[in-house]
């Protein structure tokens, strides 16, 4: 498997060779080094910790100890692996974008935007109440939230609440283009998150 991170430029548009016209996303990509093998043994599951975007400012003496003979590298992030690819890998090696190749597809993952408070009908997609027939005020209202026994209200209920702001995998995009000279990762369609957010670029086992 091969994976990378970055952070989400803009969404633009690429032609192919036969001149159709593709929506991409760009993803600024920085070299990752390898900080971390995790294992069964030690961990209870196979992963490859990395790091990335080397930071001028100080960092916490624990992370310093956990870089040592490395760049302080201010982001760091897990992909899990199979048990075999593990072997592939070692502590320090660095991951740039000329692992990737045009038509492969990926999986993205990131954190979406956030949309504050928001009500059921936003949130949710709950129909709402009718117009009339004393429902007054109570369009967009929940409605009961209790069961059938009046206990408490129970977990998960779906409710008016901070909207976003979730961990979001989009998966099988097409990379259509990998501008190596400027780092920049050209995936067909949308992928989660804001501007400059960090994304998490895996490929499709």
């Amino acid at each position: 498997m091969k994976f990378i991170l970055g952070k989400k430029i803009k969404m633009t548009q690429k032609f192919k060779a036969d001149g159709e016209v593709v929506p991409v996303t760009l993803i600024k990509t920085e070299d990752c080094f390898v900080t971390q093998l995790k294992n069964d043994e030690s961990d209870n599951y196979n992963a490859i910790q990395v790091g990335t975007s080397v930071s001028k400012k100080e960092i916490s003496r624990p992370q310093k100890g956990h870089l040592k003979d490395m760049p302080n590298l201010k982001t760091i992030r897990e992909f899990r692996i199979n048990g075999n690819e593990i072997l592939n890998f070692k502590r320090s090696d660095k991951i740039d974008l000329n692992i990737f190749l045009p038509g492969e597809k990926v999986d993205v993952i990131g954190i979406s935007k956030g949309a504050g408070f928001a009500g059921v009908v936003k949130r949710h997609h709950f129909h709402g109440h009718p117009a009339s027939h004393g429902h007054k005020d109570q369009l967009r209202m929940p409605g009961s939230i209790g069961d059938k026994r009046q206990g408490p209200v129970s977990k998960g209920k779906r409710m008016a609440g901070r909207m976003g702001c979730d961990r979001v995998t989009v998966k099988n995009l097409e990379i259509i283009e990998v501008d190596k000279e400027n780092n920049i990762l050209a995936v067909k369609g949308a992928v989660p998150g804001k501007k400059d957010g960090l994304l998490l670029v895996k490929t499709v086992r």
